[in-house]
């Protein structure tokens, strides 16, 4: 065992085809990610599985994995980040992620425990659905995107996006979590 996950064994990664350690949340983003390849119409290199992303507050920087970034033509379009428990507990944390993955507002922003689901407008932060099965399949997403402008982030705002994830993600996190590099 690591960290404060029980490893039982090991998993194939459905995007990648990675041997990643089976622990009962990552049986739950490879659900996610079946889901979006299934269901969605998603190709697998179209999402992007674990990115890392790099926060700071002030002196203090950690890196956090997102656990998928989706993208239709080149442009990332959706984040979605899971977690065990309350998804209300996460929208504001996944909408700050959603303006820090990119130099620009990702449109879509989803907020996930594997069984249900929070789908966000990545501008507004308001609940535009909710459940997996909400989760914008990729046709879906595309008409979304084709009077989308990818607004960009102004520095300050993405300084200040930085620290509220920080706060959610890193200050809040458990001591034991290894997903969550503290720099």
């Amino acid at each position: 065992m690591t960290g404060h996950h029980l490893i039982l064994g090991k998993l194939s990664d459905v995007l990648t085809g990675e041997t990643l350690d089976d622990t009962l949340d990552e049986r739950y983003r490879q659900k996610i990610a079946r889901l979006l390849v299934e269901r969605g119409g998603y190709l697998p290199d179209e999402i992007e599985p674990r990115r890392e992303l790099l926060l700071q507050a002030g002196e203090r920087r950690a890196a956090i994995k997102v656990d998928f970034v989706v993208r239709i033509a080149g442009k990332a379009a959706m984040v979605i980040r899971f977690g065990p428990g309350s998804i209300v507990s996460r929208e504001r944390s996944t909408l700050a992620v959603s303006r820090l993955v990119e130099a620009y507002q990702v449109p879509v922003a989803v907020v996930t425990n594997g069984e249900d689901a929070e789908i966000l407008d990545g501008g507004s932060g308001k609940v535009v659905g909710r459940g997996l099965e909400a989760i914008p399949a990729k046709a879906d997403l595309a008409e979304k995107l084709r009077n989308y402008s990818f607004p960009a982030v102004p520095r300050a705002r993405a300084l200040m996006e930085s620290r509220v994830a920080y706060c959610y993600e890193v200050d809040g996190a458990c001591p034991c979590d290894d997903t969550i590099c503290r720099l």
